[in-house]
């Protein structure tokens, strides 16, 4: 083998060498963001997200505001001046006869007219005592007032503020079944709800 031969190979073996190895690649090192970077980003996403519930809260608030003003209708009673409104979303509650406790399924009743007024701020309510035809006129005002109160009490206690909430006592004078037996009773003993205020 002649110098010049000698001299080639290495010279193809040192590049077959380059080749097979390669170049060394470049190590890309990533720099973690910053404590002031993350917590800047959590702001950020924290701000986003509670003006997306807070567009949310405003579009309910609507929607429950349109659905109480259909649900309104307008009644002129005598004893109270101006315009008061009844809402199918304000559900009567009903009592035992000679009663005024709430019971359970009425308790039930009452929590969801408290998320009803709750929802609106302005609204104002009043609680009408309504008793059967049984007992005599005095009793029956006393009776119908108690069960009014005994309502009132309930709702402030899931949270309604007193001067939202007044009661009166009709007694036996405002029947919501005309009937004289047992089932047009059970349907007169109840407290009924009118808003006042919207």
């Amino acid at each position: 083998m002649t110098k010049k031969s000698f001299i080639i190979l290495i010279l193809v073996t040192f590049c077959l060498g380059l080749f097979l190895t390669g170049c060394p690649k470049k190590t890309v090192v990533k720099e973690e963001p910053s404590a002031a970077t993350k917590k800047g980003e959590a702001a950020r996403l924290e701000a986003e997200r509670a003006k997306e519930r807070e567009a949310r809260e405003r579009e309910a608030r609507e929607r429950s505001k349109a659905e109480l003003e259909k649900s309104l209708v307008a009644k002129k009673t005598p004893g109270i001046e101006g315009t008061v409104y009844e809402s199918s979303l304000l559900k009567d509650i009903r009592f035992d006869f000679d009663k005024y406790d709430i019971r359970p399924g009425d308790a039930t009743i009452l929590k969801a007219n408290a998320e009803v007024i709750k929802n609106y701020p302005n609204l104002k309510i009043q609680i009408e005592g309504h008793c059967d035809e049984r007992g005599t006129e005095e009793y029956n005002l006393a009776l119908g007032e108690r069960r009014a109160s005994s309502t009132k009490k309930y709702l402030t206690s899931l949270g309604i503020t007193v001067d939202r909430v007044s009661t009166i006592s009709y007694g036996e004078e405002r029947p919501f079944d005309t009937g004289h037996n047992e089932e047009a009773w059970a349907k007169n003993r109840r407290a009924h709800f009118i808003i006042t205020s919207k």
